[in-house]
């Protein structure tokens, strides 16, 4: 498969299960940096294509990513590596709730988590076992995401995913459940005719009005929205 080219870096993704999609990039694009995070976690960071947005985006001294595929974490690395990023961009190969356990004993915290994570919770499984680990739920439930993340963010921080829409409710239910509240939501669309698709979340442990968005994708079919131009316009090459 051919490599996706940004406008200030590439993404090589012939080892990572999960392609370069719409959800990281919304997510990578649209979260917010406005605290200057110094300290970031990517958590399933597959080709790494939100680290890199992130790296564009802010001056973060420490971009860390997490991955437990072994072909996707291999991948994100080269990435990063071969990004003008790669001194401030690292990927750790293993399971989230080890990293959890290492952070809390060096007694550290992140400005901001974000994750793009697997969210297929339908019963069946493809032949592709990474592919599974990508897609499925149970390979990270929505619990063990937000209670993890919970347990490793800064008391002022950011915790930001994009999730499908039907899953919206309980999510925020669980996220709440540890103290984290939702601060800011954009309902993704891909036409203004079509129902609400995505949800981009953000939560903190501090007590804010909340913001609702709506982002519009598609005016037509590749007839993109003012709107959806402008936030993706520092990374596609033809926005």
């Amino acid at each position: 498969m051919k490599p996706f080219t940004f406008k200030e870096f590439t993404v090589y993704q012939e080892k990572s299960a999960m392609k370069i999609g719409t959800d990281a990039v919304l997510l990578g694009a649209w979260c917010d940096l406005k605290n200057y995070p110094d300290t970031i976690l990517d958590i399933g960071s597959g080709t790494g294509v939100i680290s890199l947005m992130l790296a564009q985006r802010c001056n973060a001294s420490t971009i860390e990513a997490i991955e437990i595929d072994e072909l996707a974490y291999q991948e994100s690395v080269e990435n990063f590596e071969r990004s003008n990023w790669g001194d401030r961009l690292f990927c750790y190969h293993g399971n989230f709730n080890e990293l959890i356990e290492e952070i809390q004993e060096e007694e550290e915290t992140y400005d901001l988590i974000i994750s793009n994570p697997p969210f297929y919770t339908d019963d069946y499984k493809t032949e592709d076992d990474s592919r599974n680990k990508a897609r499925f739920t149970e390979s990270l439930p929505f619990n063990q995401l937000i209670e993890g993340s919970s347990k490793i963010l800064n008391q002022n921080g950011i915790f930001a995913v994009v999730i499908p829409y039907k899953e919206e409710s309980n999510f925020v239910a669980l996220a709440n459940k540890y103290h984290l509240k939702l601060k800011r939501v954009c309902h993704v669309k891909g036409n203004s005719t079509s129902e609400i698709k995505r949800s981009l979340l953000e939560f903190s442990f501090q007590e804010s009005d909340l913001v609702n968005e709506e982002l519009i994708i598609e005016k037509e079919r590749h007839q993109y929205t003012d709107a959806y131009i402008d936030l993706t316009k520092d990374f596609y090459l033809k926005m």
